[in-house]
C-alpha cells in the first residue's frame, strides 16, 4: 500500500483483468523458486517507524501535509489519518556500523523531523495509540489527503456494506461504530524487516509467528483508546476490526478477516501469496503494464506489481515481502507486531531481541513450530496483547507461565545465541538484550507506565479522564527525548 494508486471506479472487467493477472504473478513466482538467484548473500534488515503528530497541548495535529513538506525526505510519507507519519530507515547489514551506529541514525533523523516539524507547530511522538486521540478525530475527514486512502476506505466500506463495529472488553469497554477506516490510523508501529533466502523463508516466518506473543506482551505500549483502557496493546483487537470488510454474517461463515495470524505452519513462501489470491478479493484492482512471464523469459527481473499491491491490503502480523531492488529480486520478512516505542533504545531493544531469538529457533534441531500448534501461537498474541508484561504465555517444555520468567530462562540466552551467530559480540549484544532483561526483572514497559501515570493523577485529584491523558502523554514525550528506556522511567 504505500504504491501511489490513482482515483479510479472499478468496473468487472478491472476485476476479472485483476485476478488473472494475480494467477499469473503466482506461476511466475513459483518459477522464480524453482530456478532464479534471489539476492540472500548479504541479507539486510530494515525498519519502519509510524508516528503521530500532535500540536503543543499533546493532542493530535492534522498537519501531517505540512510537516512532510518541511521535512523534505523522502525518507518520510503519509500515513492513513492526517496525524500520522512514517519513516522508512534504511536497510542495513545486521552488524554494521558498530555499537549504537543504527540507533544513532534513526535519533538524528527523528531529531531532524522534529525539529522541522516544530517550526510548523506541530511534534512526533512514538506511541502504539496516541492516548489523546477521541472518536470525533477519526471521521472520514481525518483521511491523508493521498488518493489511495480514500480509495481504499471505498473499497472496504463497499465490501462491508455497513459501518464498522469496534468493540475492545478490557479494563474498561469499548463499543462504537466508524463510518470510516481511520480509527487504523490510531494504530501506530515499529515494523522490522528481516531478508531471507528463499530455502529458509519457511522457518524464518514461522518462527516469527512463534514468538509475536511474547514480543508484544514485552513491547506492549498501547493501553488507552478514545479515553478508555483496554488492553495493554489495544492496537492488536483495534486493527483487526478497523479494516475489517466482513458483515457479521460472512465472520459466521468462517470467511478469513483481512488482518490475519494465518491458520498454520508454511513449507514455502509461495504458501502466503497463493492464500493470498485464493482467499482474498481484490480491493484495489489496478493492473500494470507489465507481462511477468515475458520479463521472466527475457531474462529480466518481473516485480509481479499486481500480487504485491494484493498482498498490501492483507494485513498479516508477519506479512511476506518479494522486492526488487538493484542487486536483484529478494524476499523479506516485515515483522508488524510491534507498537511504536516508547523510545528509540526500547525499539533498537526490541529488533535485537527479535533477530537473535528467530535466528536461533531457526538453528534448533527441533523447531519450537513443530512442538507448538498453530493456534496456541495465536492464543499467545491475543494473551500478550490483553495482559502485557504481566501474560501468562505457553511455552513447549515449560507449559504456560509468565512471559517474564519464560523471557529470562528461556528466550533470552537463545535470543544472545542468535545474535552472536550473526556476528554480533558480547559488548554490542549486552547492552541491547540487557535492556529487555531489566523489563523483565522490573516486570515495567511502555504501557505499564502509561496506566500507572494515569492513575497516579487520579488519586491525586485529576478526574478528568482526558486532562490525565493529555498530561500524561506530554510527560511521556519528555522521557521519549531523553531515551532513556522506559522500564526506567518514574510515575511522578
Amino acid at each position: 500500500m504505500g504504491r501511489d494508486v490513482p482515483a479510479l471506479v472499478f468496473t468487472r472487467e478491472d476485476r476479472r483483468r485483476y485476478r488473472d493477472k494475480m494467477h499469473t504473478c503466482l506461476d511466475v513466482l513459483a518459477q522464480m523458486l524453482r530456478e532464479s538467484g534471489f539476492e540472500s548473500e548479504r541479507p539486510q534488515v530494515g525498519l519502519e517507524i509510524e508516528l503521530n503528530l500532535v500540536d503543543d497541548d499533546g493532542l493530535p495535529a492534522m498537519r501531517n501535509t505540512e510537516v512532510l513538506q518541511a521535512i523534505a525526505d523522502p525518507a518520510w510519507s503519509s500515513e492513513l489519518g492526517r496525524f500520522n507519519l512514517e519513516i522508512n530507515i534504511p536497510p542495513r547489514e545486521l552488524t554494521a556500523g558498530g555499537p549504537g551506529a543504527w540507533e544513532q541514525a534513526i535519533r538524528d533523523a527523528l531529531n531532524h523531523a522534529e525539529e522541522r516539524a516544530s517550526a510548523v507547530g506541530a511534534h512526533l511522538i512514538m506511541i502504539g495509540i496516541l492516548p489523546t486521540l477521541g472518536e470525533a478525530d477519526v471521521g472520514e475527514h481525518a483521511l491523508s489527503g493521498d488518493p489511495r486512502y480514500r480509495l481504499l476506505n471505498e473499497q472496504i466500506f463497499a465490501a462491508r456494506g455497513e459501518d464498522l463495529r469496534i468493540t475492545v472488553d478490557g479494563v474498561e469497554r469499548l463499543a462504537m461504530y466508524a463510518d470510516a477506516i481511520t480509527p487504523e490510523a490510531a494504530c501506530t508501529s515499529t515494523q522490522f524487516h528481516l531478508q531471507v533466502a528463499p530455502k529458509e523463508f519457511a522457518d524464518y516466518w514461522n518462527a516469527a509467528q512463534a514468538v509475536a506473543g511474547v514480543q508484544i506482551a514485552l513491547a506492549a505500549n498501547s493501553p488507552y483508546l478514545f479515553g478508555r483502557e483496554l488492553w495493554r496493546e489495544t492496537r492488536i483487537p483495534l486493527f483487526e476490526q478497523a479494516t475489517d470488510t466482513r458483515p457479521q454474517e460472512i465472520k459466521a461463515q468462517g470467511v478469513r478477516p483481512r488482518v490475519w495470524f494465518g491458520e498454520r505452519w508454511i513449507t514455502s513462501v509461495f504458501d502466503l501469496f497463493e492464500e493470498n489470491v485464493r482467499y482474498f478479493p481484490a480491493l484495489l484492482p489496478v493492473c500494470d503494464e507489465e507481462d511477468p512471464q515475458a520479463v521472466l523469459n527475457g531474462d529480466g527481473v518481473p516485480e509481479l506489481g499486481e500480487l504485491t499491491l494484493h498482498n498490501g491490503t492483507i494485513y498479516r502480523w508477519n506479512r511476506p515481502i518479494y522486492a526488487v531492488t538493484d542487486s536483484g529480486p529478494h524476499l523479506r520478512i516485515e515483522n508488524r507486531v510491534l507498537p511504536a516505542g516508547p523510545t528509540v533504545a526500547d525499539i533498537i531493544a526490541n529488533g535485537a531481541f527479535y533477530y537473535g531469538l528467530t535466528r536461533a529457533l531457526v538453528d534448533e534441531d527441533r523447531p519450537v513450530w513443530t512442538r507448538m500448534s498453530f493456534s496456541v501461537a495465536e492464543e499467545n498474541l491475543h494473551a500478550g496483547a490483553r495482559d502485557g508484561i504481566d501474560a501468562r504465555l505457553y511455552w513447549p517444555g515449560v507449559g504456560e507461565v509468565p512471559v517474564t520468567e519464560l523471557v529470562l530462562r528461556r528466550l533470552l540466552p537463545l535470543a544472545h545465541r542468535g545474535l552472536e551467530l550473526a556476528g554480533m559480540d558480547t559488548e554490542w549484544r549486552e547492552p541491547l538484550l540487557g535492556i529487555i532483561e531489566q523489563r523483565c526483572v522490573s516486570a515495567r514497559n511502555g504501557a505499564l507506565w502509561q496506566v500507572e501515570t494515569v492513575h497516579q493523577m487520579e488519586k491525586e485529584g485529576i478526574h478528568d479522564r482526558q486532562e490525565a491523558l493529555r498530561r500524561m502523554t506530554s510527560a511521556y514525550m519528555d522521557y521519549m527525548h531523553l531515551n532513556a528506556a522506559a522500564h526506567t522511567w518514574p510515575v511522578d
